[in-house]
């Protein structure tokens, strides 16, 4: 493996139960841009349906300053496991990395209520001058965030 690859990830504790935040980003991540409206802009369906792997989803977001596109190909849903893992295929990110891959895991919590979202970004750079994506792992937790606070406010 070249220094050109890498891997971070993170974990985040939400409020919510794991199966609800997996179903707003598997089948209803449209609703995002309204939940999070300072990160995510729009996400829009450009084939496919809405929860389903091979489906293809366009997304409009600001990060670091700028606002930003990303088309993404959904690789894989496990409902029983709360997973998703997009592969993004077009937009800014592949300015700096020839594959870029993010993972979502949300496991409920073993002792009460609430969950743990794991977010995990493998990409491969186009050289070793580029930065590793913490940023954009900071941008996931902060878009799990808003969503768990959405979730559990309209639960309140």
């Amino acid at each position: 493996m070249s220094s050109n690859h890498g891997k971070v990830e993170t974990d985040v504790e939400i409020k919510a139960p794991a199966t609800k935040i997996h179903e707003v980003l598997t089948h209803r991540p449209h609703h995002i841009s309204n939940i999070s409206p300072n990160n995510i802009q729009g996400c829009d369906l450009l084939e496919g349906e809405w929860g389903t792997v091979g489906s293809v989803v366009y997304w409009n977001y600001f990060h670091d300053g700028k606002a930003k596109v990303s088309k993404q190909l959904i690789e894989a849903i496990d409902a029983e496991k709360n997973l998703i893992t997009f592969k993004v295929i077009e937009g800014d990110l592949l300015e700096h990395y020839k594959s870029f891959k993010m993972t979502f895991h949300a496991t409920p919590k073993a002792h009460g209520q609430g969950s743990i979202v794991h977010w995990t970004m493998e990409y491969e750079k186009h050289h070793g001058d580029i930065e590793d994506p913490h940023t954009l792992l900071q941008f996931a937790v902060d878009v799990s965030k808003d969503v768990d606070a959405h979730l559990t406010s309209a639960q309140a």
